[in-house]
């Protein structure tokens, strides 16, 4: 396998950021119900090619300015990603993959997290969020954890604080960071 990114230059510029941490101690009470329009479909990932999840990283994280995995070398990536603690869900809007989300099992029956989670820009406002969210929670509390845990910043989509918090989650600390910008 190659990684054929770009190494970020010395000339990347860093954007602030201010990031929430947030746990949910049990499971939501009521139910989202699923979005009729697009169709979608929500399938579990596995064995994924470096390729498909470097593409599903840019489609919901580029706009964000995700990070940590952007310029990991092929090999690290595929182990991290198809590692027996990581759990990826794909989801599609009439039949194209519209976002993803990744829990992390490391700490479990402690805690799961919900590493990466979101939507591509093309599918934002289509009444997909929320029940998107919603899966995701029920994909973490499906496995028993004590409590899951879920992280934002400021330049995630600004609804997304908000909505995690009405969905169950309790802030419980936050961090100013500086991230790299993703052009």
């Amino acid at each position: 396998m190659t990684n054929d990114n770009k190494k970020p230059s010395a000339k990347t510029s860093k954007l602030k950021a201010h990031v929430t941490f947030l746990e949910m101690n049990h499971a939501p009470l009521r139910n989202v119900p699923v979005p009729t329009r697009p169709t979608i479909a929500l399938i579990r990932a596995e064995n994924i090619p470096a390729e498909f999840y470097r593409y599903l990283y840019e489609l919901v994280g580029k706009a964000h300015h995700w990070e940590d995995r952007r310029n990991l070398p092929d090999a690290r990536l595929y182990s991290l990603i198809n590692h027996e603690n990581a759990e990826i869900s794909v989801l599609y809007a009439d039949g194209c993959p519209a976002g993803f989300f990744e829990l992390n099992k490391e700490k479990h029956p402690e805690s799961i997290e919900i590493l990466y989670f979101g939507l591509g820009q093309n599918y934002q406002g289509l009444g997909l969020g929320k029940w998107f969210t919603y899966a995701a929670i029920s994909a973490a509390w499906a496995h028993k954890p004590e409590k899951i845990k879920i992280q934002t910043n400021t330049l995630d989509h600004p609804a997304a604080l908000q909505l995690y918090q009405r969905l169950g989650f309790s802030p419980v600390a936050t961090q100013d960071v500086k991230i790299r910008e993703w052009k």
